[in-house]
């Protein structure tokens, strides 16, 4: 149980930082950026097959810290890495704020449900909620998402849906790590 608790108090220090890093990010993006030529911008990552690309992509992007459950907690405490076959299966561990409570999707399911343009186009609109950083995904190329579409695709489907989101003042009956801003303790006693 202790181990348990530990790892949770773990993963949400982690999360607690890289989505206060995202939401910074979320600050209102609603469109790629594009280059000079106002077109989106070229495909950054060169691989010998648009898998492999995609599955650099969804290392660097950060993707499995908040949909694989365990992964961060595996690399900081073994320092082994979480086996590929485990990868983006969503997780039950929510996301709370003024938004209400968010989970982590099951990305193998998701993608088993849309082609490749359906994706692209969530990409670009990023109209979910917190802390997914859409702005990254926003900023990618064409060709880049389509990497990480035939990746994740390439995974099949695994696992099972994450729970549904709850709306603001809805209480979770899970853990879940709060997203609200506190005030030092000397400023909270005043």
């Amino acid at each position: 149980m202790t181990t348990h608790i530990t790892n949770i108090r773990m993963h949400a220090a982690f999360l607690a930082v890289a989505g206060a890093l995202s939401l910074q990010a979320c600050g209102g993006a609603t469109a790629a950026p594009t280059t000079e030529t106002g077109s989106t911008p070229t495909q950054f990552v060169n691989a010998e097959t648009q898998i492999d690309a995609g599955r650099y992509l969804v290392k660097i992007g950060g993707c499995n810290d908040c949909h694989t459950p365990g992964y961060v907690e595996k690399l900081m405490m073994t320092g082994e890495a979480m086996p590929e076959s485990d990868w983006l299966k969503g997780a039950d561990i929510g996301f709370s704020g003024p938004w209400g409570v968010s989970y982590p999707s099951n990305l193998r399911l998701s993608f088993q449900n849309m082609d490749e343009a359906q994706f692209i186009e969530m990409a670009r609109k990023g109209q979910g909620r917190p802390p997914m950083p859409w702005p990254s995904l926003q900023a990618m190329s064409d060709q880049d998402l389509s990497a990480i579409y035939a990746y994740v695709h390439s995974l099949g489907a695994a696992g099972d849906p994450a729970p549904a989101a709850l709306s603001p003042g809805a209480a979770p009956d899970r853990p879940h790590i709060a997203f609200v801003p506190q005030a030092p303790a000397a400023q909270a006693a005043k």
